[in-house]
């Protein structure tokens, strides 16, 4: 498995999803992400991170609540959303990036 500073400086955009285990909202947004990996297969990958088990990069991101969705590229922050977001909208949104 790739480190999170490897992930984040592919060249194919990665979608972070930093969760909790706790966090209900966390937890309906895991089928949407199966649906987007499917969707968007080959153009974009995805890496969950558990927030409590990777205090070190809650606090660099300065994530102060779960959900949120970073998109990095080449090692660069393209987009960010802290909350919930419905299949359709997240793909028209990461579209725009890939």
């Amino acid at each position: 498995m790739t480190s999170f500073k490897e992930a984040i400086n592919s060249s194919t955009p990665v979608l972070i999803d930093f969760y909790a285990t706790w966090c209900e909202p966390c937890k309906w947004l895991e089928p949407i992400l199966d649906d987007i990996s499917r969707i968007m297969e080959g153009k974009i990958s995805i890496r969950k991170i558990d927030i409590d088990m990777h205090s070190e990069l809650r606090e660099e991101y300065t994530i102060m609540g779960v959900p949120v969705l970073m998109l990095f590229k080449n090692g660069n922050l393209l987009w960010r959303y802290n909350g919930f977001m419905y299949a359709p909208d997240l793909v028209k949104k990461l579209s725009e990036f890939v």
